[in-house]
């Protein structure tokens, strides 16, 4: 499916959203739809292994009727459906019973069926509990399907989900049913609710264009990134992974096989759950992923607090988009959690070093890790100086790249991304200043494909550019004292033209001598008219 393809059916979708959502608001439409979307990717992979599985068997159930071929082999062959489930558990790792798959639903959605409502709950348990290898509890926990929103009624209700089940399945099926395609479709739908959603949307989603610069640069060989990307990642973790972007694009430019297992961690339930779901929608097994659902700060996932160096997690890429200097509250133990004993604790005032020491203590010696956050933590004083100042000495902190400002939907803000090595190569800092480096746009600037390779390749080759990028020294950054604003090291400013002062002073000369001849003109006109001259 081409990318003007997959922009339209984002745009049907998103059409259909707007047009149905009525009094209810976006975020609490956005899990009704993304979540359909989530049973209909489900629904057809699964309808599609089947047929692959059973052959002509299924083949002779394709009927003109609405009734799934699924269903018709599932009522014919009951006492062999035990063993095909077993075998669809090893090919596909999940089974769907006919009566939860997109088919039915949407065929009972068409019908105005008074079943439906209680169809998708039990459905969506079904899923949860039965279909994985692994349970799935609370996917579906931020969908209230007896909400008033829907209606006043369970008749209502009903009805409320006919309407919206029949005109999302129409939506689609004006499109190929490519692999892809619910996978895009769902990350344009992310895309357009954190539009929509303004500083809430920081919450769960990173724009793809910054995504990718991140994957782009955790994908490439830690030591010497001019060699190219690495053939394998073991282990990829965002410890504040949002609605997991990040971590499918650091997948996309790995391929499929590329790496071994994704991590993530989320605080908020919705976007938790959204995050599970993507992961799920693009492919990903469910043995290929661990999202976790806790606090990051604390550190509330059992398997980050090995306390036996030798058991402990390590990363190959970690990649983050934390919440910009968030408040928080550190207990007074805090400071001899092995995160942060070696550095100090970052300030209550923004936990911005706290996330990036977090990462940053479970990445490998041989490890990437690429952060946002926003210039502050490249300038501000007190406990932040000193984090920083040790960052630098211990050699840990490799590229500082400037963003420009007004890239996200949460803020206008400038942000950058920073680039942290446990054992790095070369004993610079690579500064890259792309603040005037994209496509301004009414309500958001965007990165241009052209930027984006423009940045990766300066860090990929480390070339110093004119108002660009510099590789700038640890002697000069001490001489700082360890301030690492951009713009004393790569200045963008343009040069001014040099002014000729004697050009300038005979230029007034004329233009003296051209008023005192206008002066004399005035003069003679107003004698002429009898009007005295009083100035």
């Amino acid at each position: 499916m081409n990318t003007q393809e997959q922009q339209q059916l984002g745009k049907t979708l998103w059409g259909i959203a707007d047009q149905l959502r009525g009094a209810m608001n976006a975020d609490d439409f956005r899990d009704y739809m993304l979540s359909f979307l989530f049973l209909r990717y489900l629904s057809d992979n699964y309808e599609e292994s089947a047929k692959k599985e059973l052959g002509s068997d299924y083949l002779k159930f394709e009927k003109e009727d609405r009734l799934s071929p699924l269903a018709l082999w599932y009522e014919a062959n009951k006492e062999d459906v035990i063993e095909f489930e077993k075998q669809m558990r090893r090919k596909v790792h999940y089974v769907i019973e006919p009566q939860y798959l997109w088919s039915n639903i949407s065929e009972l959605a068409r019908t105005q069926s008074g079943e439906l409502l209680t169809t998708l709950e039990r459905g969506f348990k079904y899923i949860e509990n039965e279909s994985f290898d692994k349970t799935f509890q609370g996917l579906f926990s931020e969908i209230y399907l007896n909400s008033d929103k829907l209606g006043r009624t369970l008749t209502e209700r009903n009805n409320k989900l006919c309407v919206i089940i029949t005109k999302i399945a129409e939506g689609i099926a004006k499109f190929s049913t490519d692999s892809d395609i619910l996978g895009d479709a769902y990350e344009y739908l992310i895309g357009q609710f954190a539009a929509g959603s303004g500083k809430k949307a920081g919450e769960f989603y990173t724009p793809q264009q910054i995504s990718t610069i991140l994957s782009r640069i955790v994908t490439l060989d830690s030591q010497d990134p001019s060699t190219g990307r690495k053939t394998k990642l073991d282990k990829v973790f965002d410890f504040a992974c949002g609605s997991g972007s990040l971590l499918l694009n650091v997948r996309n430019q790995m391929g499929t096989h590329g790496i071994g297992k994704i991590y993530g961690q989320e605080k908020n339930i919705t976007t938790y759950n959204l995050a599970r779901m993507n992961m799920l929608l693009h492919g990903v097994k469910d043995s290929e992923f661990e999202i976790h659902h806790g606090d990051t700060l604390q550190n509330d996932w059992n398997i980050l607090n090995e306390m036996n160096p030798a058991k402990k997690m390590e990363f190959d890429a970690i990649v983050a988009n934390p919440p910009f200097s968030l408040r928080w509250e550190p207990a007074d133990t805090m400071g001899e959690d092995f995160r942060f004993k070696s550095y100090g604790l970052a300030p209550k005032s923004a936990a911005d070093f706290a996330f990036l020491l977090h990462g940053f203590h479970f990445l490998s010696e041989e490890g990437v890790m690429a952060i946002i956050l926003p210039h502050g933590v490249l300038f501000r004083g007190g406990a932040e100086e000193r984090i920083r100042t040790k960052l630098l000495k211990d050699g840990h902190l490799d590229t500082v790249i400037g963003l420009p400002a007004n890239l996200f939907f949460s803020t206008g803000i400038p942000v950058c991304i920073l680039v942290l090595k446990k054992c790095k190569k070369f004993d610079d800092v690579l500064f890259i200043n792309a603040a005037k480096y994209f496509e301004k746009g009414k309500r958001q600037n965007t990165l241009r494909s052209k930027d984006i390779d423009k940045i990766v390749e300066a860090y990929q080759w480390r070339k110093d550019e004119e108002r660009f990028s510099r590789r700038v020294t640890m002697d000069e950054i001490a001489e700082n004292n360890y301030n690492l604003n951009i713009s004393r090291y790569v200045d963008t400013s343009e040069e001014e033209e040099e002014i000729d002062i004697h050009a300038v002073m005979r230029e007034i000369k004329n233009l003296e001598t051209k008023r005192a001849e206008l002066d004399k003109e005035i003069e003679v006109y107003l004698k002429e008219l009898g009007i005295e001259d009083r100035r």
